[in-house]
């Protein structure tokens, strides 16, 4: 099976879907797909006939092409070998899809490039606004995240000892925090879980970095 991956280094959907596939060990290939204001690659004929929603992640499979980071997530979880991204007890399955969920659902959506530009533009909001809402909406969703992983029963990670579905999420949602300069001195847990994850070699490899670094 031949995977390629239509990736964008500073995506938070492209970097939870690159942890996702270093965890499971996969082979793949990345095609860089420039999201940034400007270039727009994204909007090209060819990458709009490959993905009809124009974002990043998109996933091709064998001349297969599907979108979504999470969609995609849970087709690797069910479809190559490795460890399981997902936790084996039903209810812990549904907590962790509710705590990933959180993040991929609530607050990245609101804080996608493309919200962030009708803001500016149709809106009017300055950049300082812009900080604010970006910062609002991580603030309220980390804000009931810590409360949720202080009430877990004591592992390795969030749910379980080893990471899955919950920190695959995290993990970018926290380096896109820092990218608009948040305090995030109240998630102790959540900080917690990311230093773990940022000792395992799947986490490390998915890290953003430019293109030229």
């Amino acid at each position: 099976m031949s995977i390629r991956v239509y990736d964008y280094w500073r995506s938070s959907a492209s970097y939870r879907l690159r942890i996702a596939l270093n965890l499971k060990q996969a082979d793949y290939e990345t095609v860089q797909v420039n999201i940034a204001p400007g270039a727009d690659e994204q909007f090209g004929e060819d990458y709009r006939k490959a993905n009809p929603q124009m974002r990043v992640p998109a996933i091709e499979v064998d001349g297969r092409v599907c979108g979504q980071s999470m969609a995609i997530i849970e087709w690797l979880d069910e479809t190559l070998p490795g460890p399981s991204l997902f936790p084996e007890d039903a209810w812990t399955r549904l907590q962790a899809r509710a705590f990933a969920d959180t993040i991929a659902c609530d607050i990245h959506p609101l804080n996608n490039l493309s919200v962030l530009k009708e803001l500016r533009q149709t809106y009017g909001a300055e950049e300082a606004a812009i900080t604010g809402w970006y910062q609002d909406w991580i603030r309220r969703g980390f804000d009931a995240l810590e409360e949720i992983a202080r009430s877990l029963p004591e592992a390795g990670y969030l749910f379980g000892d080893a990471p899955g579905i919950a920190e695959i999420t995290l993990v970018p949602q926290l380096y896109n925090a820092r990218r608009y300069d948040m305090d995030l001195s109240a998630y102790s847990i959540l900080l917690e879980i990311e230093r773990r994850c940022d000792t395992l070699e799947a986490f490390r490899k998915s890290r953003p970095n430019a293109p030229d670094a």
